[in-house]
């Protein structure tokens, strides 16, 4: 299948890697081009510009970094939506605004062209490994019978609940409950710190029993190393709970585990934050 793919990066890289090993003709864009020179070394065909990938494919997946930059790859002047037509999907895989999500589906219908929301999470883990979770919005149908096989290629669960928006809404409750997982590594990993414990045993063994996590398991031994290489980029972290805040407001829930989370990571400095890991929260709590 001809597939185009917008936007390579931690996880777009090896999501279009695994994508080639399945016998796909990739087209491929970045604003960064150099990003895709490894993807391109494997025989992925090059993009020169967003509005031409609905010339090349049918299926088309975006994987950017913020709502205002979904906004603009698909509504844009440039954007997708100039060349959309009738029977194409397109299939935005940022983690995004629910509402944006719904608009985009609206507009997109007007060419008859499906839209599904459809972030992911897992990491750069998940994502070499072909293991990610995928939540999924929009068309059943569309998804069910055109898109979910081939997203099998970099994703162990996919998971479909609702129309347009319903993907988002689902990838922001997730974020939410990382976020938690996440203070509990550090304050954890602080506390053996501080008492003298074997810090590698400590993690090691908590992470078999109950407060074993994703987070424990797949940002610990990182901490261990003093590794703060982005699996997930800490600013997108604090994008992805921004918008799940923003969605708290509109629905008048209070989520002071959300709250402080955000609170902590906002305090890390901007060097830490858009250039290290989501693991590097343990800073805040070495200062």
């Amino acid at each position: 299948m001809k597939i185009a793919w917008i936007g390579i990066g931690v996880m777009g890289e090896s999501m279009v890697k695994h994508l080639i090993n399945k016998g796909h003709e990739l087209f491929v864009y970045n604003r960064t081009e150099s990003k895709c020179d490894n993807v391109l070394a494997l025989g992925a065909n090059k993009l020169k510009k967003i509005e031409d990938a609905p010339l090349m494919a049918d299926l088309i997946f975006t994987m950017v970094g913020y709502p205002k930059d979904v906004e603009e790859v698909y509504l844009g002047e440039n954007g997708l939506i100039k060349n959309a037509k009738s029977g194409q999907i397109f299939v935005d895989m940022t983690t995004s605004s629910p509402i944006l999500a719904e608009k985009i589906n609206k507009e997109f219908l007007k060419k008859e062209a499906y839209t599904l929301d459809s972030p992911v999470t897992g990491g750069d883990i998940g994502a070499k490994n072909g293991s990610l979770t995928v939540f999924v919005g929009g068309d059943k149908s569309i998804f069910e019978n055109k898109v979910k096989n081939v997203m099998t290629a970099f994703s162990r669960t996919i998971e479909y609940f609702g129309p347009a928006g319903k993907g988002q809404y689902a990838k922001l409750g997730n974020q939410i409950a990382i976020a938690s997982t996440m203070i509990s590594l550090a304050e954890s990993y602080m506390f053996a710190k501080e008492t003298g414990l074997d810090l590698e045993k400590f993690l090691e063994t908590i992470s078999t029993g109950s407060a074993g996590s994703f987070s424990m398991t797949s940002y610990g031994p990182r901490v261990l190393k003093k590794d703060f290489k982005p699996g997930f980029f800490t600013h997108h972290f604090i994008k992805d709970m921004k918008l799940a805040l923003e969605e708290c407001e509109r629905s008048g829930i209070t989520l002071p585990g959300l709250e402080l989370s955000y609170t902590i990571y906002n305090e890390l400095s901007d060097e830490i934050k858009y250039n290290e890991g989501t693991q590097s929260i343990v800073k805040y709590y070495e200062k």
